[in-house]
C-alpha cells in the first residue's frame, strides 16, 4: 500500500515586515508538522518551499502541490495570516483541505484558522478544522484519520471496477448507477462476461494448478473430499478459476471486482469461493500479494465499501451476510458462501497460521456445480463494520462498531449448524440494540476490518458530503 502523499502550505501576515519578523516561527511550526506526520510511517509530506504571504506565492506553491500529485492539502496557521491567501491557494491546491492551527496565546494561529475557515465556508470548499500540538499523540491521530480518509477517496479516482455477470438474485442494493460512481467516486465500471472465467480457466498451466493443490492440501486444516460435490478435480477447477480471474484482472487493469456467480457458475461450472477468498487474502499459494477486493454476488456498493476500507486500513476486508441474531448470547451470526478471506480465521499475514483453522467442505446442494466452501470462524477482536448505501438516490454511510466473539470449537460448530455449517462465520456483538439495527440497517451485506476506524469513516462521509449513522 502506498503512503498518503500530503501537501502542507503555511500562511503568514501579508505585511512584509511582520512576515519577515515571524518567518522563523512559521518555518519551525511547518517543520514540526511535517516531521510528526512522516514519523508515523503512513505519510509522505510535500511541504511548501516558501511561507505564503503574497497571492503570487500562494498560486505558485499551490500549483506545485498539484503538480506533485498530493492526496490532500494541510493549510497550516501558526500566526495571524491574511485569509484571502487561503482562498487563492484553494483555487489550485488539491482538496480536501485540513485547516490546522497551533494553540498558543502569543501566536494567534487559531485566529487565522478561524478567519480562513469562514472564507472556506463562503466559497463552499471541502475542509475540516483541527488544532493543537501536533506532537501530542491524540492530535496526530486526529490528523492521520482525516488524511487516511482523504487518501482512500483520492485512491478511488480513475479506478476500474470489474463487474463479472449482472444483478444477482434480484438484489437491487447490489447494483449501482455507473454515472454516479464516476461523478462521485471517480470510478469506471467494466462489464465482463462470466464465461471469460470459464474460458481463461481452461488455459491455465496444469503444473501451476498441481502445485497449488499440493500447497492447499499441506496447509488447510481439513479438506473434506466427498467424491461428489468436492473432489480433487473440482478443487483444481476452483484453482483454475482463481488464476483466470487474476489474469483477467491484469489484462483489463481492474482495481477491484465483483462476481455474480449464482445460477451460472454455481450451477454449471464451479463455485467461486476459493477465488474470492484468496483474492481478498494478503497471500495465495504463490506467496504474498496485495489484497484484491472481490465482492461476491457482484455487490457494487459492497465492493466500494470494501475498497475504501482497504485504503484506510491496508488490510483484508470482510464481506458477509447479516444472517441471524442469537438473543441468548447476544451475538449476531455473519456468514456468506463466498468472499470471506481466510485471513479472518487467524488474523495473521502468515497463511500457515490461518489455514490450519480452515476447512474446505463440499458445497451445499443449492450450488450443484460443486467445489469447496471455505469454512472457518473469525478470530476475536474489536473491529469496525460499515456499508455505503443509497436512500432515494442519495448515498449515506452506516457505521457499526463491533466485537468478534470467540466460542469454544464445539459451541461455534453447534451455532453454525443452525444456519449453514459449510460457510464461514463471524460471531459479532454490536453496541446497538437488535431492534434499532434491524429497523434501519440498509441491506443484507456487511463489511469491515479489525480495529477502530469509526473516525476515519466519519471523515469519509464528511469529505463526500453524505449522511452517516453510527450504530452505537
Amino acid at each position: 500500500m502506498k503512503k498518503a502523499r500530503v501537501g502542507i502550505l503555511t500562511f503568514s501576515d501579508g505585511r512584509q515586515y511582520i512576515h519577515e519578523d515571524l518567518l522563523e516561527t512559521n518555518q519551525r511550526y511547518q517543520a514540526r508538522l511535517a516531521q510528526a506526520l512522516e514519523a508515523t510511517g503512513e505519510v509522505e509530506v510535500v511541504a511548501g518551499t516558501e511561507i505564503i504571504w503574497t497571492p503570487k506565492i500562494a498560486r505558485r506553491e499551490a500549483q506545485r502541490l498539484a503538480a506533485e500529485g498530493v492526496t490532500m492539502t494541510i493549510l497550516n496557521y501558526a500566526i495571524w495570516a491574511f485569509p484571502h491567501l487561503t482562498g487563492v491557494a484553494a483555487q489550485f491546491a488539491p482538496d480536501p483541505y485540513l485547516l490546522f492551527s497551533n494553540l498558543h496565546p502569543s501566536e494567534p494561529g487559531m485566529v487565522a484558522m478561524l478567519a480562513a475557515a469562514g472564507l472556506m465556508d463562503q466559497i463552499g470548499a471541502t475542509y475540516k478544522r483541527l488544532w493543537g500540538d501536533i506532537e501530542e499523540s491524540a492530535v496526530t491521530e486526529d490528523v492521520l484519520s482525516y488524511i487516511r480518509a482523504a487518501h482512500a477517496l483520492r485512491s478511488l479516482k480513475g479506478q476500474t471496477y470489474g463487474l463479472f455477470g449482472g444483478r444477482p438474485l434480484g438484489m437491487l442494493t447490489a447494483v449501482a448507477n455507473q454515472d454516479e460512481w464516476l461523478k462521485t467516486f471517480g470510478i469506471d465500471v467494466e462489464h465482463i462476461e462470466q464465461h471469460d472465467i470459464v474460458r481463461y480457466a481452461g488455459q491455465v498451466d496444469s503444473a501451476r494448478v498441481d502445485r497449488a493443490l499440493a500447497w492447499l492440501e499441506a496447509h488447510v486444516g481439513n479438506i473434506a473430499y466427498d467424491g461428489r460435490n468436492l473432489t480433487p478435480d473440482k478443487l483444481k477447477l476452483q484453482i483454475r478459476s482463481y488464476y483466470a480471474m487474476r489474469q483477467i484482472i491484469d489484462e483489463k487493469q481492474l482495481d477491484f471486482v465483483g462476481t455474480k456467480a449464482h445460477g451460472d457458475l454455481t450451477d454449471h461450472f464451479v463455485t467461486m469461493d476459493i477465488a474470492e477468498a484468496f483474492l481478498n487474502d494478503p497471500y495465495d499459494w504463490d506467496g504474498p500479494h496485495e489484497p484484491i477486493v472481490a465482492a461476491t454476488e457482484a455487490d457494487m456498493d459492497g465492493a466500494l465499501t470494501m475498497q475504501i476500507f482497504k485504503y484506510i486500513t491496508g488490510e483484508p476486508v470482510l464481506f458477509a451476510d447479516v444472517r441471524h441474531y442469537d438473543a441468548q448470547d447476544d451475538v449476531w451470526y455473519f456468514a456468506n458462501s463466498g468472499t470471506h478471506a481466510t485471513y479472518f480465521a487467524g488474523r495473521s499475514t502468515d497463511p500457515a497460521v490461518n489455514l490450519r483453522k480452515v476447512s474446505f467442505f463440499p458445497e451445499v446442494s443449492y450450488y450443484p456445480a460443486g467445489g469447496a466452501s471455505v469454512q472457518h470462524f473469525a478470530a476475536p477482536g474489536t473491529l469496525t463494520l460499515a456499508r455505503l448505501a443509497r436512500k432515494q438516490g442519495r448515498y449515506w454511510l452506516a457505521i457499526v462498531p463491533a466485537e468478534f466473539i470467540e466460542f469454544p470449537e464445539e459451541v461455534a460448530r453447534a451455532k453454525a449448524a443452525t444456519t449453514t455449517p459449510e460457510w464461514p462465520h463471524a460471531f459479532a456483538r454490536l453496541r446497538v440494540s437488535p431492534d434499532e439495527f434491524l429497523s434501519s440497517y440498509p441491506c443484507n451485506h456487511i463489511h469491515g476490518c479489525y480495529g477502530d476506524w469509526v473516525d476515519d469513516l466519519l471523515n469519509v462521509a464528511h469529505i463526500l458530503g453524505i449522511d452517516v449513522k453510527v450504530y452505537a
